[in-house]
């Protein structure tokens, strides 16, 4: 058993890859809390394929290389966000409506842009499945950072973003800046949305935002607990997909996703059983 937990980890790049999903896969959980809470899903996955126009024209103004396109997706997904932020603050149009236009405008320049460059299904397929296991060193310390970045922020507004979350009318007579606020929270799952984008990609990345989250949401009503909880299944879910990757030889971000889908399912079960 010993030998068989320690065979990956001889290969630096597993180890990287191993870090790199359990940072993702926390920062994910702490900020799907408030994805789950708010009923935000369908946000997650807009900004998650709002970033292809980013990558598309990183991808072409530096010839393919992969490096740059960490700074092309978040700068495109923080645009993004601002712009949902923007067009929803006309009281005559929905959220969801101004998720729907964004995400679709950015997603047909994406589609677009990337329609010019010939081999596009081979160099940019790990964008939209991730690539975990070719982390590199450089961005395994990005990813770091702004991990932290966000979590930090996330704890230092941990009050004010309860506030919003659950009551926008009392955290509003409390005279705290609900829009501004909603325009944090955005900021802050457009950085989550990139940098994922290596471990788990476009398609696989709402299931890392709402799953864990779901999961510890069915366990428990406390906010703190609940995002403890998240973030334990996702690195659960984050270690055990890329040793199943491995083993295996699937997909890792999809084996990372089935895992936490699992959890879920395990705890759904459990829950209705023990009513």
């Amino acid at each position: 058993m010993l030998e068989w937990l320690l065979q990956p980890l001889q290969y630096p790049f597993m180890v990287r890859g191993l870090a790199a999903s359990v940072l993702v896969g926390v920062v994910c959980a702490v900020v799907g809390t408030y994805v789950v809470l708010r009923g935000m899903a369908f946000l997650g996955d807009a900004l998650a394929h709002t970033i292809l126009p980013g990558v598309a024209v990183g991808y072409l103004v530096h010839g393919g290389a992969r490096g740059p396109l960490f700074w092309w997706a978040l700068g495109t997904a923080v645009l993004s966000a601002l712009g949902i932020g923007l067009i929803s603050q006309n009281r005559r149009l929905r959220e969801d409506t101004a998720i729907g236009i964004v995400f679709a405008g950015m997603f047909a320049l994406g589609v677009a842009l990337i329609s010019t460059v010939r081999s596009y299904a081979v160099d940019l397929g790990h964008f939209l499945f991730g690539d975990v296991l070719g982390v590199s060193s450089q961005t395994l310390w990005l990813t770091a950072a702004f991990s932290a970045l966000v979590l930090l922020l996330v704890f230092a507004f941990y009050k004010e973003l309860l506030a919003v979350s659950f009551d926008r009318v009392f955290a509003a007579t409390l005279r705290l800046p609900v829009r501004a606020l909603d325009n944090l929270l955005l900021v802050l799952l457009a950085i989550t949305v990139a940098i994922s984008l290596q471990t788990v990609g476009v398609t696989l990345m709402v299931a890392m935002l709402v799953t864990p989250a779901a999961t510890a949401y069915l366990l428990t009503r406390r906010l703190p607990v609940m995002m403890a909880l998240a973030a334990l299944f996702a690195a659960l879910s984050a270690v055990g997909g890329l040793y199943l990757s491995y083993y295996w030889s699937i997909a890792s971000g999809a084996a990372v996703v089935l895992l936490a889908t699992l959890w879920f399912g395990v705890v759904f079960a459990w829950k209705r059983r023990s009513r």
